[in-house]
């Protein structure tokens, strides 16, 4: 297969371009798989005081769809190498299909941004008091104020004076002494609310922007193919 004489110069262009577009949705891919693993492993301990599962929902959606597009624009690529038509219309559908679902998952974690407060803010005031009788929150609690060095909700005073020994600075890598007398030197003063959501907010604007982006390079690369397999003779 390959192109007719008059189409010729534009057929390689267009070629080539569509290769280049995939390499770059290939990275593109890459990247956006890599912060959704990142997001997942750096601070999945939260997920238990957000209140609700669309943020980390969304990130597995961008996680899935980012390693589905890293593999559907290398067939790309070689699609548009090779000027094969079938392996061209089965890649344009099946990037159609991942785009969708991927400006989905971007848009959900932009979206989030805008609630997590309200959602948290009910979550760590509810989960706070079941801190001693359920292992799950005790330990994102726990994790969240070691990680995160914040201490309840707005401040260490939300325990009312049941303090754990995660709200507790560190010197030298050992606690300090914070559950009798509590100090600006011994004590994290920094609510875990204010801490969580800007964590949350970030992450959420930075793998939602990324989504979008690859996903605006994926209309290129879906175009491009669409071209090419009208071209290809």
């Amino acid at each position: 297969m390959g192109f007719d004489g008059e189409m010729d110069g534009c057929g390689q262009f267009i070629k080539y371009s569509m290769f280049f577009a995939n390499f770059i949705i290939f990275v593109g891919g890459l990247t956006v798989f890599g912060l959704g693993i990142w997001t997942v492993m750096d601070k999945s301990f939260i997920n238990e005081l957000l209140g609700t599962n669309l943020f980390m929902g969304a990130v597995y959606i961008i996680i899935a769809t980012g390693a589905i597009v890293s593999l559907i624009a290398f067939f790309g690529c070689l699609g548009a190498i090779k000027e094969i038509k079938c392996m061209l219309l089965t890649y344009a559908l099946f990037l159609f299909i991942v785009l969708v679902v991927m400006l989905v998952g971007g848009i959900l974690g932009y979206v989030f941004r805008g609630k997590v407060r309200h959602s948290m803010e009910q979550e760590m005031y509810s989960s706070i008091k079941l801190y001693n009788e359920k292992k799950a929150f005790r330990r994102a609690w726990d994790d969240t104020q070691d990680n995160l060095q914040c201490c309840g909700v707005t401040s260490y005073t939300d325990w009312r004076g049941n303090i754990p020994d995660s709200c507790c600075r560190e010197l030298n890598g050992k606690k300090l002494q914070c559950k009798t007398f509590q100090t600006s030197l011994n004590i994290y003063t920094d609510g875990c609310l204010n801490v969580t959501e800007k964590y949350v907010k970030e992450h959420a604007s930075l793998i939602g922007a990324s989504a979008i982006i690859v996903s605006g390079l994926m209309v290129f690369g879906l175009i491009f193919s669409l071209v090419m397999f009208k071209l290809i003779v």
